[in-house]
């Protein structure tokens, strides 16, 4: 089973960028899809952003598509969020999440392992 650490997160301008990252540790990264998502305060988590395990296929949210870009690195077993255009409504606690199915990406109940989050907080 992966451990996972983001980090990445901070205060940001609206219409600003950010770049979150997602370390997994031991060796069997590759062999999980990963999973982007967010909670705001009194919102349930919601999904952001997925990728297979190859990384030749992505999932986002229609809330951020144009503006989110998710990748993986397995090489250095490591998931990004790159988030351009940030806008207030996308401040949230981020977590990255780990799948082994593979299955129906865009449920967090396929997902068996989670990051303990990065804050994220776009000021207008």
């Amino acid at each position: 089973q992966v451990q996972l650490v983001e980090s990445g997160g901070g205060l940001v301008q609206a219409g600003g960028s950010l770049r979150l990252s997602c370390a997994a540790s031991g060796r069997t990264f590759s062999s999980y899809a990963m999973g982007w998502f967010r909670q705001a305060p009194g919102k349930e988590r919601e999904f952001v952003a997925a990728v297979t395990r190859s990384g030749d296929s992505t999932y986002r949210a229609d809330s951020v598509k144009g503006r989110f870009t998710i990748s993986r690195d397995n090489a250095k077993n490591t998931v990004y969020l790159q988030m351009n255009s940030l806008e207030p409504e996308d401040t949230a606690v981020y977590y990255c999440a780990a799948s082994r199915t593979g299955w129906t990406l865009r449920s967090r109940d396929n997902y068996d392992t989670w990051g303990q989050g990065t804050q994220v907080t776009v000021s207008s």
